[in-house]
């Protein structure tokens, strides 16, 4: 072996040796120790690392709790269960976690939404039919029915109902806000499971144009407004909820033809939910074609 080569060799080891040595020195001096405390917080999380706890993740979530900075209650994914936990690992008294759930805020599905006279033809998903064209629909703040949101859901929580919207499904919704976060109609909100009362629509269309593009839409009277105390304001032509204010009996749901303002599916009192049926039996008979000009079309008879 040459000279030159072993003096390259005793080179590079030495100076391997010698950055092995500083790491290690740098390693005895600089660590941080790791609190015990946050891996236990860590494991009794469900692991999703969805975000909906506004972390990047649960570990992130485990270090903010043991640091005083999040709530033990704060994992809408593990709900009351691990609150309680997480609580008992950090040594506090644990909080009430309020399950929060999405909801779907568009009745527009394709027995009341008016759709465009040419069809739409492209990639099914709503994030591509938003840029394209906007979809089949005339609306353009209604949901475009792609499923985004069904794809984005982890938990087989949501699916395309018949009428091309998407359902909810309470008892497997984790309130992890992914769907909300894959609509780009910004139609899909994350509310205590709790919470009846709901302004299903998004459209800010002054009431002429609302009322002829979709018969579910909220066409901006202000009647619910006036009648409500405080409780919902208007909005650009929307009826927009403030549920700190809110008491349900002083809000005139009779007075909302459309029944763009009302209570989920199931969770009315007896007289509101009998208005509701009597509304679906209108839609049906009010379904007509409808031109890209904003007018609905008259055939003339035979």
């Amino acid at each position: 072996m040459s000279p030159d080569l072993l003096i390259a060799v005793a080179a590079m080891g030495g100076l391997g040796l010698f950055f092995a040595a500083a790491l290690a020195v740098a390693d005895k001096k600089l660590r941080v120790e790791e609190n015990p405390m946050i891996g236990r917080v860590h494991e009794v999380l469900p692991g999703a690392n969805c975000g909906a706890c506004g972390y990047a993740g649960c570990y992130d979530f485990a270090v903010q709790v043991v640091e005083g900075n999040a709530a033990c209650n704060g994992c809408p994914v593990g709900g009351q269960d691990t609150a309680d936990e997480v609580a008992a690992v950090v040594g506090i008294e644990s909080v009430k976690s309020v399950r929060m759930v999405a909801r779907v805020l568009c009745r527009g599905g394709r027995k009341e939404a008016r759709n465009k006279e040419t069809a739409y033809i492209g990639p099914g998903g709503c994030s591509v039919q938003n840029i394209v064209s906007g979809g089949n629909k005339v609306c353009i703040y209604g949901c475009l029915g792609g499923g985004d949101c069904v794809a984005a859901c982890a938990f087989n929580a949501i699916y395309m109902n018949g009428n091309g919207l998407p359902a909810v499904v309470d008892e497997f919704c984790t309130g992890c806000g992914m769907c909300a976060a894959a609509c780009p109609r910004n139609i899909i909100e994350i509310h205590p499971i709790d919470r009846d009362v709901f302004v299903f629509c998004k459209n800010h269309d002054g009431p002429k144009e609302a009322n002829v593009l979709c018969d579910a839409s909220c066409i901006g009277c202000g009647i619910c407004a006036r009648k409500s105390g405080g409780a919902i304001s208007m909005t650009d032509n929307l009826a927009i909820i403030d549920y700190e204010k809110l008491d349900p009996e002083t809000i005139p749901f009779d007075k909302c033809r459309s029944g763009a303002i009302g209570y989920l599916p199931g969770r009315a009192p007896a007289r509101e939910a009998e208005m509701e049926e009597s509304r679906e039996v209108d839609l049906v008979k009010k379904i007509r074609p409808f031109s890209t000009t904003g007018r609905s079309i008259r055939k003339e008879p035979g």
